[in-house]
């Protein structure tokens, strides 16, 4: 274990993911079992370029491995893309006399600390918290079993009334580039119809999938969007479809940021307890410049350079198949 790292700083940034506070507990828990002080950076970037820094302690982040959001707050800061930004979160951190931080974010985290690592050489790593799961290097990132557990129970209730009126329904749950929510939560809630970003989904291909519902008398017809789909949004797919057929009774529902929040199930709790220990422990180690994620069920160690050159997880096309046998 590095003895030159004695003061640790940790910080979240960009978009709130349940788990972030499981995952800042572990951060700090394991600074302290390792007998290094470590000072949580609200709001992101503004907070480290802000100098709201605050000394934590293992009773600091007790009951709060069942909450949803972040306590260090979050926020995007256009301020930290500037040199002259930059140099004032570094005034900062060497005040507190920090020698290595912890970031819990998505891309734009992982760019913003690359560049700062670049600049001054502070020993950093990126912990990967974003319910879109759109990160390469990890299987998976904290907070998307629980947004996609989110959209299944949603999903769930919705047919519900659709069982009841006979009802085409579309439902648009998060992913401007990413699928795997809408994959995931339409094959578990039954869909008939999944349309994702990483897919040439054709109008004619969604009006074939509904006459053939139609012909074989399904009761009800559900199907789950991704926000970013190529083909529109939830809103312009039923348009669409309304103007082309009036037999249907269309409903819109767009579930939106309840996504994010609420509290996280067990896997992400445990997803971010890992990953928070395993930060602590490869920065103690000797790791900086990376992003640490579970590969195989193994911790691994990412190279930013490795991270941002990726173009995210590769859409799982054999669930794709099984969605459209699933679908008749």
């Amino acid at each position: 274990m590095s003895q030159s790292i004695s003061k640790l700083g940790i910080f979240t940034s960009g978009g709130d993911a349940p788990g972030m506070n499981a995952a800042i507990r572990a951060v700090v828990r394991s600074a302290i079992y390792y007998e290094k002080e470590i000072f949580g950076i609200t709001r992101g970037y503004e907070g480290m370029i802000e100098g709201d820094f605050v000394k934590l302690g293992a009773r600091s982040v007790g009951n709060i491995i069942q909450r949803g959001g972040t306590i260090l707050k979050s926020a995007r800061s256009e301020t930290f893309r500037t040199k002259e930004g930059r140099a004032k979160a570094h005034e900062n951190i060497i005040k507190h006399e920090i020698d290595a931080l912890v970031a819990i974010g998505g891309d734009g985290t992982f760019t913003g600390l690359h560049k700062f690592y670049e600049e001054y050489g502070i020993p950093s790593i990126c912990i990967p918290g974003t319910i879109d799961n759109d990160i390469p290097g990890t299987d998976f990132t904290i907070g998307f079993d629980t947004a996609t557990n989110t959209a299944v129970e949603a999903i769930d209730r919705i047919r519900d009334t659709a069982l009841s009126h006979n009802r085409l329904f579309f439902v648009e749950v998060m992913g401007r580039h990413s699928g795997y929510i809408a994959l995931n939560s339409g094959v578990a809630g039954g869909a008939i119809g999944i349309v994702i970003p990483e897919e040439n989904t054709t109008m004619d291909a969604l009006f074939e999938k509904l006459d053939e519902g139609g012909r074989t008398n399904k009761k009800s017809t559900l199907i789950v969007v991704a926000e970013g789909s190529k083909l529109g949004n939830a809103m312009e797919l039923a348009r669409k479809v309304a103007e082309r057929n009036d037999y249907f009774d269309i409903k819109v529902t767009i579930l939106g940021h309840l996504q994010r929040g609420g509290p996280p199930t067990y896997f992400d709790r445990v997803l971010a307890s890992k990953l928070g220990v395993a930060a602590v422990e490869g920065l103690l180690a000797g790791q900086k410049d990376c992003m640490v994620g579970v590969r195989n069920n193994a911790i691994v160690y990412n190279p930013f350079n490795d991270v941002m050159k990726g173009t995210g997880h590769e859409i799982d096309h054999e669930l794709l198949r099984i969605s459209r046998i699933l679908s008749i």
